[in-house]
């Protein structure tokens, strides 16, 4: 399985609403719920609006299409880092994921995965 490095410091913030966000940014995660309104960015466009803030994330994603019948891909990855002491943050979009991981785990967490068999484009 290939996992592809995305050149991007990330964000990963509390915001009042979601006004200021720019969706045509390349990379915008936004979550909702009853109690908050998230939204993960390149760290450099966070919007000003912002109750809490957590940087320093990096993020990789699995290559291609994942099929909505595949099970455990992400649940492999996570299990790989958190032996290692690497938590993550991880995002579903409907055709693949994005795992997050902080800065300073990043190169480690590659490693990590490619001593396990995957490659990283």
């Amino acid at each position: 399985m290939q996992l592809k490095r995305i050149g991007y410091n990330f964000s990963i913030c509390q915001v009042e609403d979601f006004s200021q966000i720019d969706l045509c940014d390349e990379y915008c995660f936004i979550g909702k719920t009853d109690c908050e309104k998230s939204v993960v960015c390149i760290t450099e466009r966070c919007p000003d609006n912002i109750l809490k803030r957590d940087d320093g994330w990096r993020a990789f994603m699995i290559q291609g299409v994942l099929d909505f019948s595949l099970v455990g891909i992400l649940s492999k990855i996570a299990q790989l880092l958190s032996c290692n002491g690497i938590s993550i943050f991880a995002i579903s979009t409907y055709n693949t994921d994005y795992i997050l991981v902080k800065q300073e785990n990043y190169d480690e967490s590659l490693q990590i995965l490619l001593n396990s068999g995957y490659s990283i484009i």
